[in-house]
């Protein structure tokens, strides 16, 4: 008797249908093809001891299994639970009447409980998008699976449980999640506010411009002045995610197995069942100067997102920049540029999402304290100059906002009064965001940093005025093209920020002087020269 199952093998983030077809015939045998690797193959014995322990006794025939696409390889024990219950049908003790209709996909112990898969969710949405009816997973897999609208979902704790449901004997509920509940009552951690800064007006005026417009951006300054403390705390006044974001954000940790983890860290008002199910947070990632290049970007021998994709949607924080190895840090230049990184092998290439805001913080010198009138210097210039040069041009040409950052006052770590909460600054950048969501409506633009070199042209005009200044900064820092573009994309965004706190004046394409030189201003590491 010949049985086909439905399961989905990852591909990056995403996932192919992979189908198998289980041929039942007299004998005694067990032949599986279709590029499954080892986990595949010894899910055999696996499979075998969770029927017989189920007190299902199977038939002995001849089983021909064939994982099509036969070119695709399949790895990972996730297809466990459709070898067995194709092996089941074929010999009828499972009816295969919705088969057809279901994908099945789940890791079996020995015992026959089912264990929770990665990737999950891609799983998912490729059924919806290949017409299936729903999807069969692990129980503890069910509410990430749920989160896909128009799709029905059964989670199960065990191999006797799917059989009772495909043979009709037990009926099962779907897995629900309630998505806008996720997304609505998702509240931002109160214990990391930019109340908490104290001085550092100008830097946070530039991180602020950041957020507002997506921008990339290094603070340099004395170890101590708050570098790191500002820019754990830049999530909490970006936006909210969009749905789109939160499904493409919560695939990335998927498929690379983080999901739950990354969840559990979200402060939700919701039930405990619902807290894996869907990424709300911003993601902020902050790896070791220590870094491997693979790590970074993502890779390996079984390709796996790296932190510059799990900071897709999110902030990645390179905290000591000169500290990182000049080969990582200069990996980072294709996906800053593209927005996503293309992961290549002799016979699989995979592309992984990569739109993430970089923020960097570094010392000005390996003593940390060149330019402080308080603390002098002890390096020479030679060694400043090494310092800086491990940070390549190409690199820094793809940080908008470069500002420096002086170390905090007496008299403002003593202040009695708060600095200026979170909240307000995200009602700012929201308002911003909503002026660029408006004018980049029915493009895959989303904010002033993704603009095109067409639309810079078109959204960021300069009057007379401008253009004269702008010539003159370009010609006396030798400012490259790349440059150009981001002092005015960045002075677009400082011009939204404007016209959102004045939202009686109408919004146009041209920029003052005033936006331009400010946007100018914080290209200070082209104005400087680290060596003197």
């Amino acid at each position: 008797m010949l049985i086909n199952t439905y399961s989905a093998a990852s591909v990056g983030i995403d996932a192919v249908i992979v189908t198998v077809e289980v041929h039942a015939t007299p004998g005694y045998d067990f032949t599986l093809v279709g590029l499954p690797d080892v986990a595949v193959k010894e899910g055999h014995e696996r499979i075998q001891s969770a029927i017989q322990v189920s007190g299902i006794r199977l038939p002995q025939r001849q089983y021909t299994i064939n994982m099509s696409p036969a070119d695709l390889k399949k790895e990972g024990a996730a297809f466990d639970l459709t070898l067995a219950i194709g092996q089941l049908a074929a010999t009828e003790i499972v009816q295969s009447r919705l088969l057809s209709q279901y994908l099945i996909m789940g890791e079996l112990s020995l015992d026959g409980h089912i264990r929770p898969i990665h990737g999950c969710l891609p799983i998912a949405l490729a059924a919806k998008n290949n017409g299936f009816r729903g999807v069969i997973v692990p129980a503890e897999n069910a509410n990430e699976a749920a989160v896909v609208d128009g799709l029905e979902v059964y989670g199960f704790e065990s191999l006797t449980d799917v059989i009772a449901f495909l043979n009709g004997t037990t009926p099962a509920e779907p897995a629900r999640v309630d998505v806008d509940e996720l997304l609505s009552t998702y509240a931002f951690p109160a214990d990391i506010d930019f109340s908490e800064v104290r001085g550092q007006q100008e830097v946070r005026r530039a991180i602020e411009i950041a957020a507002a417009g997506g921008h990339n951006i290094i603070m340099i300054g004395p170890p101590g002045a708050g570098k790191s403390m500002m820019a754990k705390r830049i999530p909490t006044i970006l936006p909210t995610m969009t749905l789109s974001e939160a499904l493409e954000t919560t695939k990335i940790y998927s498929v690379s197995g983080k999901l739950r983890k990354a969840t559990t860290n979200c402060q939700l008002s919701t039930v405990n069942s619902q807290l894996a199910s869907l990424i709300v947070q911003r993601p902020f990632r902050s790896p070791h100067h220590t870094i491997t290049d693979v790590t970074l970007v993502g890779g390996g021998n079984n390709p796996q997102p790296g932190e510059v994709s799990l900071a897709h949607n999110g902030v990645l924080f390179l905290d000591e920049l000169a500290e990182f190895k000049r080969s990582a840090l200069e990996v980072l230049r294709q996906p800053l540029e593209d927005g996503h990184i293309t992961v290549a092998r002799n016979k699989l290439s995979v592309d992984y999402p990569a739109h993430f805001m970089l923020v960097a913080a570094m010392n000005p010198c390996p003593c940390g304290h060149y330019g402080d009138l308080k603390h002098p210097c002890t390096c020479t210039p030679a060694q400043r100059h090494r310092y800086m040069s491990r940070i390549s041009g190409p690199l820094l040409d793809r940080i908008d906002i470069q500002c420096h950052i002086d170390a905090v006052s007496y008299d403002d770590l003593r202040s009695k009064a708060d600095g200026e909460p979170s909240a307000n600054i995200r009602e700012r950048v929201c308002r911003a965001r909503e002026i660029q969501t408006d004018r980049f409506r029915g493009t895959s633009v989303h904010c002033n940093a993704q603009m095109t070199s067409a639309m810079v042209r078109r959204y960021c005009r300069l009057d007379e005025a401008a253009e004269q200044q702008l010539r003159m900064a370009m010609e006396l820092y030798g400012l490259s093209a790349r440059a150009y573009d981001r002092i005015l994309k960045v002075a677009r965004t400082i011009a939204d920020l404007d016209a959102a706190a004045h939202p009686e004046q109408p919004v146009t394409g041209t920029l003052s002087t005033s936006h331009l030189l400010q946007a100018i201003q914080f290209r200070q590491l082209d104005r400087a020269d680290w060596g003197e």
